[in-house]
């Protein structure tokens, strides 16, 4: 991947103007709206089983968090899903604390089933969805990144997608490369959702380069990066780190990400 890509994608996003369906939890909602809008893609919060299916026909992309669940919910999510999957339009999961319980563990299986073109979480939730013996503790990762590479490149080559895994490190792989991505601040676990929001970019950066998963997942993941090591230079606290971090995001170039040097790709042997 060269530099001016990741800006590409950017100008993409910024040009199209994506419709990004989400299904995300109650306490994501208004941050997830706010960073799409920042980064001038447009959000619909939508989960009644009544319209999922007609409205993930109408959008770009969707993005399913399981944050949570509920019997419902779940409905809604595999008719999502199942559309996305029918129609061919790109979708992203984000398997929250799947590692918790068997319930979240079985509507991933079932999500999984319908060929999401993006997994983003976090080591514990790569280690957790691949199936090996590793504990979440709630939503925080408990694994280092590296630790769970191995994990995220199977998971990624077995559903035939693009697996984004974030951390203090990120990582960014469709199990035959991967690129690694650093930037970011230590306040951004301290703003709850940051994840969750990044999810939903990610499928807005999808939509906007089609065909091309894996670099415009890293873009997204890039673009955070950045966002967030610029948004800590100012902040005095989470709370001003949440408004300078939506600044950064409104104020991202292309020729910010085009000359964002923190990031390398790797083949795997």
């Amino acid at each position: 991947m060269t530099q001016p890509s990741l800006g590409s994608c950017l100008s993409s996003l910024r040009e199209s103007t994506p419709l990004i369906h989400c299904i995300t939890n109650y306490v994501a909602m208004n941050s997830t709206a706010n960073v799409l809008l920042a980064a001038e893609a447009s959000p619909a919060m939508l989960h009644a089983t009544q319209e999922v299916a007609e409205f993930t026909q109408l959008a770009d992309a969707l993005s399913v968090n399981i944050g949570t669940l509920s019997p419902p919910w779940v409905e809604a999510m595999q008719l999502a899903t199942h559309t996305a999957d029918t129609h061919a339009t790109p979708w992203v999961l984000d398997p929250v604390a799947v590692g918790a319980t068997r319930y979240r563990q079985t509507v991933c299986a079932d999500l999984l089933a319908h060929r999401p073109s993006v997994i983003r979480g976090n080591a514990s939730e790569i280690l957790a969805l691949n199936g090996l013996a590793h504990q979440g503790r709630g939503v925080d990762a408990t694994a280092a990144t590296e630790d769970a590479l191995a994990a995220a490149m199977a998971l990624a080559e077995q559903h035939r997608c693009v697996v984004a895994m974030t951390g203090e490190r990120d990582l960014v792989t469709d199990g035959h490369q991967y690129y690694t991505i650093n930037g970011g601040h230590p306040l951004m676990p301290r703003v709850t959702t940051l994840g969750c929001a990044l999810s939903a970019l990610v499928a807005a950066f999808v939509a906007a380069t089609p065909g091309k998963p894996l670099l415009a997942t890293s873009a997204a993941v890039a673009s955070f990066a950045l966002a967030g090591q610029r948004a800590g230079a100012t902040a005095a606290g989470p709370g001003s780190f949440y408004v300078a971090f939506l600044d950064a995001v409104y104020q991202l170039t292309p020729d910010d990400l085009s000359h964002f040097a923190q990031h390398e790709v790797t083949h795997a042997a």
